[in-house]
């Protein structure tokens, strides 16, 4: 009888020992595994969080973090497993509606998010967080419906929406709206006497096309050194994937003061955090050809947008050119509503009124405004004043004024 009740007591005290062994916290797991898996050790971050969820099967944070760290992976069955898993355990709980129309969205499967989005409805209620707002137009997006994707990005920006990515996603839904327009610019240049003032009328239309993206086609005639000019442009910024996109420009004039022939090419790319790094070539051809390098960084920080560019010009032997230019914008109700300052030095290669080569050195600074009244009709206007530098002792000084509209149909 004694080796029994021995027996029975090492047992009992054995199983509170295995007991005392598998005992843990939950939330301690969690953050580990979290740790693990945003450090790329998707397979270690999950033994640890399979440990919790053999004990909790329903903590719905570390089943949206499983989820997501295989739909990083790319394998987004697996990932949808678990995502379901989560919507199921906390039906009220957004994050696990976030987490799981990514996945979809990223596995091109737009029939089960739209699934997703109608049980998030009917769970959250309506109107749905902003989260999953932004997460729907991302949807609309990845489906091409653009002018929806941007209906919904406007109505966000509009409510001050906390995501550091809103105002760029919207200027790329800009660029891939299907938008017909017209426009007229004039620009007007006072040299406060040292020449006579140039008058610069500009006209443009712009469509798009799924080849070259935006394309706009523009003539602008110009009055200056008592001879008049036109100049002839074709832009397009075709589409290279969801993260970049190309600008090509090509033209070319008669006249003396124009190019009698101008060529633009750039690749801009989106990195994460807002941030976009753009690389170019500028090719103008005055009395002698110009070959410019660009490059430019820009980062859009909350209603702002900041861009820095420099520009390279190869010269005679070893001779080389610089210019610069710092662009800020302050955006207001939508992504085409913002006032805009600038500061620069020397001369733009997209400046297309201007021989760089005939120039030592400029500085400019330049402040505007652009605002769309209405949907279809918007408003410009800018203003700047520059000091170029002609020779070591003479300067010209330019007073510029450019006034603009633009309807869309």
């Amino acid at each position: 009888m004694k080796k029994v009740i021995i027996l029975l007591i090492c047992w009992f005290g054995f199983g509170i020992a295995l007991k005392a062994q598998d005992t843990f916290d939950p939330d301690v797991l969690l953050v580990d595994a979290r740790t693990l898996i945003l450090d790329g050790k998707y397979n270690e971050g999950r033994k640890i969080a399979f440990r919790a969820l053999a004990s909790y099967p329903e903590y719905a944070d570390i089943l949206i973090l499983v989820g997501r760290s295989y739909a990083w992976e790319g394998k987004n069955d697996s990932a949808s497993i678990y995502l379901e898993r989560a919507i199921q355990a906390s039906p009220a709980y957004e994050d696990g509606y976030a987490a799981y129309l990514d996945n979809l969205s990223w596995a091109g499967q737009y029939d089960q998010a739209n699934t997703v989005l109608a049980k998030a409805r009917e769970n959250l209620g309506q109107p749905l967080p902003d989260a999953i707002r932004f997460k729907e137009s991302r949807l609309l997006y990845y489906k091409e419906d653009y002018n929806a994707a941007y209906d919904i990005a406007e109505e966000l920006f509009e409510k001050k929406y906390k995501n550091e990515t809103l105002l760029d996603y919207m200027q790329n839904l800009r660029r891939l709206r299907r938008e017909n327009a017209v426009g007229l610019t004039y620009d007007y240049d006072n040299f406060r006497g040292d020449i006579t003032p140039w008058n610069t009328f500009s006209f443009y239309a712009r469509t798009r096309t799924k080849l070259t993206g935006a394309m706009i086609a523009r003539v602008t005639q110009s009055s200056r050194f008592d001879d008049t000019g036109t100049l002839f442009e074709l832009d397009a910024y075709p589409s290279l994937g969801e993260k970049a996109y190309a600008y090509v420009n090509i033209g070319g004039s008669g006249a003396s003061f124009f190019p009698n022939f101008r060529f633009g090419a750039s690749i801009y790319y989106n990195l994460p955090n807002a941030w976009e790094v753009e690389g170019g070539y500028r090719y103008l051809k005055f009395s002698d050809p110009t070959n410019i390098y660009t490059a430019s960084v820009g980062k859009y920080v909350g209603n702002w947008w900041i861009n820095l560019r420099g520009n390279l010009i190869p010269g005679e032997g070893n001779s080389l050119g610089t210019s610069g230019n710092l662009q800020a914008r302050y955006y207001f109700k939508t992504a085409e509503d913002f006032f805009s300052m600038q500061l620069s030095t020397g001369v733009s290669p997209d400046e297309e009124t201007r021989d760089p080569t005939q120039l030592l050195n400029s500085y400019r600074v330049r402040v505007g405004y652009q605002q769309l009244v209405t949907d279809r009709f918007m408003i410009i206007g800018f203003t700047g004043y520059s000091r170029d530098e002609l020779s070591l002792d003479k300067f010209r000084n330019n007073l510029n004024v450019s006034l603009g509209v633009e309807y869309r149909f």
